[in-house]
């Protein structure tokens, strides 16, 4: 059992602390676990320590927002040396920004007609160590607990039964302040060549998170990306199909890219993500040996495994 993306209280949408996921990955039985917070390489001091203490080999990690050729991308670095003053000049310039757009967000939220208030956001974002920073999670969370808004039309597919309720916080963030939508605010990300660089000069590796939702429709964009110093990509993912994965297994084989396994767990923002749970059938040797051990950033991608997955596009 391997989960190499997840997230800690660092993140402003996830749940538990790096202690206590490694707890929970102990009683997963996962054996190789990686904290990839969004943009803040903070946790991983206390992850890595009590990974440890729970006999988990760890692996430190990060997740951060960059753009490619105006396409937003999440990038997973691996082995990054977490001290390096480049991820806490990143985390700085995202954190002032997410404040910024934080009360940007209220007030196109408000134009909408829902009533919602500083106080009640402060409240939800209560175990957050990002203080002053509100997410589109946390915008529903507040929403969907008010009685006054218990029969809310716009508000009914995020409830019990309703149509986006299987990850009903997410799904609101998504509808409501993601690109293009009436509360989005943008953020000025890095470029993929800039974070690219950051995660190489810290020892890293570079690996490309959940690409069937990042390069959905443009995944022609790969290949120039491994041009330019790609070193893996997250073929096992909780939003990707047996199919998807066989098709990102086949292409990281022809790309000469490895391949990683996360689940994105992050708690309560999104309960249907377990720990775990993103499908992996490699042999954990391998994605050991690949990421760990492995000298070279060649995949030796199992092809019975690809054949496997295959039969069920």
């Amino acid at each position: 059992m391997i989960d190499l993306h997840m997230h800690s209280s660092y993140s402003a949408d996830a749940e538990f602390t790096p202690s206590v996921l490694a707890k929970m990955c102990a009683e997963q039985g996962v054996t190789l676990m990686a904290v990839t917070d969004h943009n803040s390489a903070r946790a991983n001091t206390e992850a890595r320590e009590a990974a440890k203490e729970r006999g988990i080999a760890y692996l430190s990690g990060i997740e951060i927002d960059c753009l490619f050729e105006d396409t937003a991308l999440h990038m997973l670095g691996y082995g990054i040396d977490e001290r390096d003053a480049g991820f806490r000049e990143l985390e700085e310039q995202f954190y002032r920004q997410s404040r910024e757009a934080s009360r940007k967000m209220l007030d196109k939220t408000l134009e909408l007609g829902f009533c919602v208030t500083e106080e009640e956001l402060e409240a939800a974002a209560e175990d957050s160590l990002w203080p002053g920073v509100w997410t589109g999670e946390m915008f529903a969370e507040v929403l969907l607990g008010k009685p006054e808004y218990d029969g809310h039309p716009g508000l009914l597919p995020y409830r019990e039964g309703g149509a986006r309720s299987e990850n009903p916080c997410l799904n609101f963030y998504w509808d409501f302040y993601g690109p293009g939508k009436p509360c989005h605010v943008p953020l000025c990300f890095p470029s993929f060549e800039q974070i690219l660089d950051l995660i190489h000069q810290t020892r890293g590796l570079a690996v490309l998170a959940h690409p069937g939702m990042n390069l959905k429709g443009k995944e022609h964009l790969l290949e120039p990306m491994v041009k330019l110093g790609l070193d893996g990509i997250e073929a096992f993912s909780s939003y990707h199909d047996p199919g998807q994965a066989a098709g990102f297994l086949e292409r990281a084989g022809r790309e000469g890219l490895f391949v990683t396994c996360g689940s994105d767990f992050h708690g309560k923002t999104k309960p249907a993500v377990h720990l775990g749970g993103h499908g992996c059938t490699l042999p954990e040797e391998q994605i050991r040996e690949e990421i760990m051990e492995g000298g070279h950033f060649q995949a030796e991608i199992n092809r019975q495994e690809i054949e496997k997955l295959g039969s069920y596009v």
